[in-house]
């Protein structure tokens, strides 16, 4: 459904000198720097598959996915969405998809969202009976019916993100790009459009790629993740993987017999938390071995667990700079 190819996008910004004199020169003589928002990202995504796309602020997973909406063309590289060069921009392809943008709204503010969906309606061609159903379904699902006659500056910030939801699958499109969802909903709005859009995935067979910062949207919906880091595709696999690519370590959960001090345990890893008798230990894959027979055979351990380290956490380290934990 999406074939991605050495995407590439670099953007040049002018620099200016303050003041006048600043102003002056760069009329005659420009200085430009170049950014690299994209560096050959390659991927491809099967019809029906909800991807997540990780990244820190600035790694380049918005500008992908305006580059797959046809909204900015590529410095270099190739794709194509359900057949079609994204930014080409062929009708028959802009009926079929939607991007969804958290920050970015679709609907007239001064209007009741009702209105905005009239002119979708009209836009994308929908039958009046098709239209009337598929409102009332996604509508009464995401438990947003009694709004929809309800200016939009005066709906709360997690009825407002519905009602984009709404306006972007009206059409029902196959390729569905949801760009920061959730950002800024309450933990219940949150969970609410999670539901939905697992279950619009399921019935039917759209292909999402979902981009958030909330790593409980991912873990909820998405097997597989493209990690992106710098412009660059560091990672493409499932979710559970994560661990096993970028993590050298392991954590024992340890509950002893009796209280063990503090010095006692130094030897065996980087002690996370001790207190009395039990302690958190991060410990080195190549040493978890003899570091279980080190416990076993000098303590009288009444539980233990070994645990990987958090996808969270994996992620955060990636993104601050260290490439394995």
């Amino acid at each position: 459904m999406i074939h991605v190819q050495n995407l590439t996008k670099v953007f040049k910004s002018h620099k200016k000198e303050p003041g006048i004199k600043g102003s002056i020169t760069s009329l005659f003589k420009r200085t430009y720097t170049e950014y690299i928002a994209a560096d050959s990202i390659s991927f491809d995504i099967q019809e029906g598959e909800l991807v997540g796309m990780l990244g820190s602020n600035g790694a380049g997973k918005t500008t992908t996915l305006k580059m797959l909406s046809g909204l900015l063309h590529p410095t270099r590289g190739h794709a194509e969405v359900m057949g079609y060069v994204p930014w080409k921009r062929d009708n028959e392809f802009r009926r079929n998809f939607s991007l969804v943008m958290g920050q970015r709204s679709q609907l007239w503010w001064d209007l009741p969202a009702a209105d905005s969906y009239l002119l979708n309606k009209e836009m994308y061609s929908i039958a009046s009976f098709d239209y009337a159903s598929r409102l009332k379904y996604l509508s009464e699902t995401l438990g947003i019916a009694d709004k929809l006659t309800v200016q939009v500056r005066k709906l709360s910030l997690g009825e407002r993100m519905k009602c984009e939801l709404i306006g972007a699958l009206l059409h029902y499109p196959k390729v569905v790009y949801l760009d920061e969802p959730t950002i800024g909903l309450d933990i219940v709005a949150q969970h609410a459009l999670r539901e939905f859009i697992s279950d619009f995935n399921k019935n039917n067979a759209t292909t999402i790629i979902l981009t958030s910062h909330y790593m409980d949207d991912i873990k909820a919906l998405c097997k597989r993740v493209l990690l992106i880091d710098q412009g660059k595709l560091i990672y493409d696999g499932e979710l559970s993987g994560l661990t096993d690519s970028f993590s050298a370590s392991k954590i024992l959960r340890i509950t002893f017999e009796e209280n063990v001090e503090y010095q006692q345990l130094m030897i065996l890893g980087t002690i996370i938390e001790h207190k009395d008798d039990y302690a958190i230990i991060q410990v080195a894959k190549e040493d978890l071995s003899a570091c279980a027979t080190h416990i076993f055979t000098n303590f009288q351990v009444r539980d233990i667990t070994i645990e990987d380290i958090p996808v969270d956490e994996i992620i955060r380290m990636i993104f601050s700079g260290k490439t394995e934990i």
